[in-house]
């Protein structure tokens, strides 16, 4: 009788137990992704490095200075477990464009892979509205592992439309902004440009959240209770 009181009284635990265990991770945010804020000051970093030993001193102490931070708060980032993600992509944008500048000899050309990089995604957002396929809500279902099933629900396709518009624009000014800095040969001017680019970023991701939570809000009040 004893045993099976400890048997019965053990069950409810085990099963929390092995629930626990086989929980799934929460799935990170798109903010995560991105390496949160501190991931936006970390990639802010290295540029105002290279302006300021640019304006001091020259390209090359300037080009191995951004590399030298950038490669430590790589280090910095793995040493206390965050992200990978975030840390190797800001290296290897740090890198290659310290290669361009290196090869150009102009310090203008140190922000040149992130201007064309920013075109790009203009067109690809503003594209993927063109065919239907709004991007914001293929990146959003994509990294919440939901499926693309709501393409069927018109108040998300919407509401990702609207999203996918505000970062295609997004985007689109970014790259003009940047690029007629760049044709001034303004470098100390494009660092401020890219930095205040990630204020443009962060209501990028505002709006995208407000739009998709009211979409999901008109969906939950139009179904029958």
């Amino acid at each position: 009788m004893t045993g099976r009181h400890t048997r019965q009284d053990s069950s409810p635990a085990t099963a929390s137990e092995t629930e626990t265990e086989t929980a799934a991770p929460p799935t990170p945010t798109i903010l995560e992704q991105m390496g949160g804020i501190p991931g936006m000051i970390y990639s802010a970093v290295p540029v105002v490095v290279f302006v300021l030993v640019n304006s001091v001193s020259s390209l090359t102490p300037a080009l191995i200075a951004a590399i030298g931070v950038a490669v430590a708060i790589a280090v910095w980032r793995l040493i206390r477990k965050e992200p990978l993600q975030p840390a190797v992509s800001g290296l290897f944008g740090v890198g290659i464009g310290a290669l361009i500048a290196y090869r150009s000899g102009e310090a203008r050309d140190f922000f040149l892979l992130g201007i064309w990089y920013s075109g790009l995604l203009a067109v690809v957002f503003l594209g993927s509205v063109l065919i239907r396929w709004p991007l914001a809500g293929v990146i959003w279902h994509g990294i919440n592992g939901d499926g693309q099933g709501w393409r069927a629900d018109r108040d998300l396709r919407k509401a990702y439309t609207f999203a996918t518009l505000l970062w295609g624009f997004m985007f689109a000014v970014k790259f003009g902004a940047q690029h007629w800095l760049y044709d001034a040969n303004q470098p100390g001017w494009l660092a401020v440009a890219r930095i205040g680019g990630y204020a443009l970023t962060a209501l990028a991701l505002l709006g995208t959240f407000w739009a998709v939570r009211r979409a999901q809000h008109r969906s939950a009040e139009a179904q029958p209770v």
